[in-house]
């Protein structure tokens, strides 16, 4: 029996295809659990979100506000998504209207925030008498519910690919859904474990929001995702979704990332054309060098192949820079959203021989095919 997705409406005013609307973005390329019918944003009202995206149409409309989406769609969608993530990670009084009027509609909301809308009086007392729910998908479990490294993760036999970064809302996430579903297509048993909100609604059965929790639970959380992981689907690869990055000063996931899932190797996530980190101006980027050595200094993993963000870059000087990075690195790099995952999956099999052994030759690429 398929599970019927549940129809969502995303607000993401102003920030739709920028840094701080990457939850909004990621849910419309990819959610197992919702069917994304609009996103709000009055800035790109009229469009198509597939397209606002740089990507292809997919039938998404963008509306100027939440009348005009609830006007123009054949029926109120079933929830309504806080789709920004802010780094003030904060709702305006403007928002603050907005989602009372969307529950008054009659839908629920799901939100990503710090900030808790299921511990707000007026946002409780409004869901009741609509009938609707609040979902806090950041909120930490009860503390009897968490845990703490216990070294179960040595038991995890098959490959643990960690897709890390150089920055915040580089790609990461994106990268790490594409990998996951190409292999599958494939018949490799994959599992993504997520570590962030916006891949748990996109439908993670793995995994927990770390930035939320108590620090002294983050590695045991990560530990305990991917050890349910593989006991409980059997896979022939596991993929852990990064944070924000090893070298980045005002971030600590990615640490507890390495250390929690023990990853046996990483894929490198990087955006060329960025200067500056997201959200912190006066901080240049790393280069790609300088984190590789980093990830390998502190941890056992070895980055095994490189995914660019297209960001800020025209099509046409793409191609250039994949050369320029496989030229320097010696590593496969590829931009999976314009070229696929094809050779993240022949550094896998390259490392990992028996993941080729699953693959379905008929699927295969010719290009794909690893001697052994």
């Amino acid at each position: 029996m398929v599970d019927v997705k549940q129809t969502a409406l995303i607000y993401c005013e102003n920030q739709f295809g920028f840094v701080d609307g990457k939850t909004a973005a990621g849910l419309v390329r990819h959610s197992e659990i919702y069917s994304i019918v609009g996103v709000i944003d009055s800035a790109l009202a009229g469009q198509d979100a597939g397209a606002a995206l740089g990507d292809q149409q997919n039938g998404i409309p963008i509306f100027a506000n939440l009348e005009a989406a609830l006007a123009q769609l054949s029926e109120v969608p079933n929830c309504y998504i806080y789709g920004k993530a802010p780094l003030d990670a904060r709702i305006s009084a403007a928002e603050r209207i907005l989602i009372l009027q969307a529950m008054q509609a009659g839908m629920n909301i799901i939100n990503g925030l710090h900030e808790f809308f299921s511990e707000d009086s007026e946002f409780v007392q409004m869901a009741s008498q609509c009938g609707v729910q609040i979902q806090d998908i950041r909120k930490s479990p009860k503390l009897e519910d968490l845990h703490v490294f216990t070294g179960q993760i040595a038991q995890v036999n098959v490959p643990v690919i960690a897709v890390l970064g150089t920055d915040c809302a580089c790609g990461k996430m994106t990268t790490a859904v594409e990998l996951n579903k190409a292999l599958n297509r494939l018949g490799v048993k994959s599992v993504l474990v997520a570590t962030g909100q916006t891949s748990l609604m996109q439908g993670a059965k793995y995994g927990a929001s770390i930035d939320a929790l108590v620090s002294q639970f983050v590695i045991g959380e990560i530990e305990h995702a991917v050890v349910r992981a593989f006991e409980g689907e059997n896979p022939d690869v596991i993929l852990v979704e990064g944070q924000s990055a090893i070298s980045h000063p005002a971030f600590m996931s990615s640490l507890g990332i390495l250390k929690g899932s023990m990853p046996d190797s990483v894929i490198l996530q990087h955006p060329p054309a960025r200067k500056f980190r997201c959200d912190f101006p006066h901080l240049a980027m790393p280069t790609v060098e300088s984190e590789i050595q980093l990830i390998e200094a502190i941890s056992q993993s070895q980055v095994i192949a490189i995914a660019l963000s297209h960001e800020a870059l025209t099509d046409a000087e793409i191609p250039a820079i994949i050369a320029d990075y496989e030229s320097r690195l010696r590593l496969p790099t590829t931009d999976v959203l314009n070229y696929g995952c094809e050779k993240l999956i022949q550094s896998l099999c390259s490392y990992f021989p028996k993941l080729n052994q699953k693959i379905k030759q008929a699927h295969l690429p010719a290009p794909l095919l690893v001697a052994r």
